[in-house]
């Protein structure tokens, strides 16, 4: 094992490397995977020195999400104390059901919760656990919301039409959680929204009146803080008012953006949030820990028992439910995922992590800043977003986006909001600092230039 080691060191010094000398790596074409990198499994092994050579070969060609230029996805970047966490949970490979195997890191685990519980307001009858994803946190809480509304779900089925309500620009993880769930794709109804893509509270409303008058059952709706392509935060208030008064189950998807109750100067954005009964938020995303690190917590701590527990005898020998956490998750055998945030929270505090999300806000509007500047861009987002969505001079957003990526310039992607295409910059990364935004956009600009 010590060899292993020494060997992942070597690797990482060469991703280390690769990362400062060729941020973007160079794409190897899906035709010619198979033959570019030797990905073969067959009856006898190789030698350490072959296998650090192949090992060497793929770190060269895999996306390089900790540079400076990868503004793609919804994450980015590498935070030093969240990847020992992540680390040391590899190598103690315990599984998280049972206070017998898992041991102080159920307490860990707790005091995560605990405190996410109380940043986003809610009472100290709360609870929660860690979901492999967030489409998982999102499904979670459908099902708690399922059961909630009909106790007798879990051993008879669905009997009855059941309906839920997103906004249309939601993430696509709720349709699809309506058919695993049972509830079925056409029962989700979509909600309009204004020009920055927040949910419209008097439609969603009226969609319920109707659902009701034509004899479904309405049980659940799902905000959103944060949405994939603008960065939009629905409103809480008065959408929790409307679950309020058809006795809904509201979930706040903040998956991408839920970070921000770490930040006084952005939780405004969230406002509302107390009045929820779920709440989700990927650690990976906002607060820079490694994937995945999602987190769902609840204001009904009993009915996270009751819809995701199961006796069995053979696992749970020892301790009481509070400490035995696969009473309340969605898997039985579960890696250590609150670890991670854990050693980063613990090593920088509340405050390091409030300014690791604000600091996302400023690269943001550094970048608003320079396209409003210069004549030659169209802005489409808005201030509170981490999401910069813009065009340049006209040119296709898909075809400068796929020329950067191929030309191996810069990791960045589109989106669409109204039948309109734009690049959708993400300043989410926590590496990127004043002058990598600048050098986002002179980069574009050169490859721009080439295109025409």
């Amino acid at each position: 094992m010590q060899n292993d080691i020494a060997l992942f060191s070597e690797l990482c010094d060469s991703l280390f490397d690769a990362e400062t000398n060729q941020p973007v790596a160079k794409p190897i074409p899906t035709s010619e995977l198979y033959q570019q990198l030797d990905l073969s499994l067959n009856n006898d092994g190789i030698i350490d020195e072959d296998l650090k050579i192949l090992l060497k070969d793929i770190i060269k060609s895999t996306p390089k999400t900790a540079s400076k230029s990868f503004f793609n996805q919804l994450f980015g970047g590498r935070i030093g104390k969240a990847a020992l966490g992540d680390l040391l949970a590899v190598m103690f490979n315990n599984s998280m059901y049972t206070y017998k195997v898992a041991g102080p890191h159920v307490g860990i685990e707790k005091q995560v919760i605990h405190n996410v519980c109380e940043l986003a307001g809610y009472s100290k009858d709360s609870d929660g656990t860690f979901a492999p994803g967030g489409s998982m946190s999102n499904m979670m809480a459908l099902i708690m919301a399922r059961d909630s509304k009909n106790e007798s779900v879990r051993a008879e089925g669905l009997s009855q039409s059941m309906t839920l309500y997103t906004s249309k620009e939601s993430h696509y993880s709720i349709s699809k959680n309506a058919a695993l769930t049972g509830i079925g794709r056409n029962q989700v109804r979509l909600v309009d929204t204004n020009d920055k893509g927040e949910m419209i509270a008097d439609h969603l409303d009226q969609l319920i009146k109707k659902d009701l008058i034509d004899g479904h059952i309405p049980f659940f709706v799902n905000a959103t803080a944060g949405t994939t392509v603008l960065g939009a935060f629905d409103n809480n208030e008065a959408i929790s008012k409307v679950c309020k008064k058809n006795n809904l189950w509201l979930h706040v998807d903040g998956a991408y953006c839920g970070g921000v109750i770490f930040s006084k100067k952005h939780n405004h954005l969230i406002k509302g949030l107390e009045h929820s009964d779920s709440f989700s938020v990927n650690a990976h995303k906002m607060l820079g820990t490694p994937l995945s690190c999602s987190i769902i917590v609840t204001q009904h701590k009993a009915q996270l028992h009751h819809s995701f527990s199961n006796e069995a005898d053979y696992l749970y020998q020892t301790d009481g439910d509070d400490f035995n956490l696969g009473k309340t998750s969605l898997q039985c055998g579960r890696r250590n995922d609150a670890l991670k945030i854990w050693t980063l929270w613990k090593s920088v505090g509340t405050n390091g992590l409030e300014k690791i999300v604000n600091k996302q806000f400023e690269m943001a509007q550094i970048a608003r800043d320079y396209i409003n500047n210069h004549k030659d861009y169209t802005l489409y987002s808005f201030e509170d977003s981490i999401s910069v969505c813009f065009n340049y001079k006209n040119i296709s957003a898909n075809k400068l986006c796929t020329h950067l990526y191929k030309n191996s310039e810069l990791m960045v992607g589109y989106g669409n909001f109204n039948n309109v295409e734009f690049i959708r910059m993400v300043t989410i990364n926590s590496l990127i600092e004043k002058q990598d935004v600048f050098r986002f956009f002179d980069t574009l600009e050169a490859s721009a230039e080439a295109i025409c």
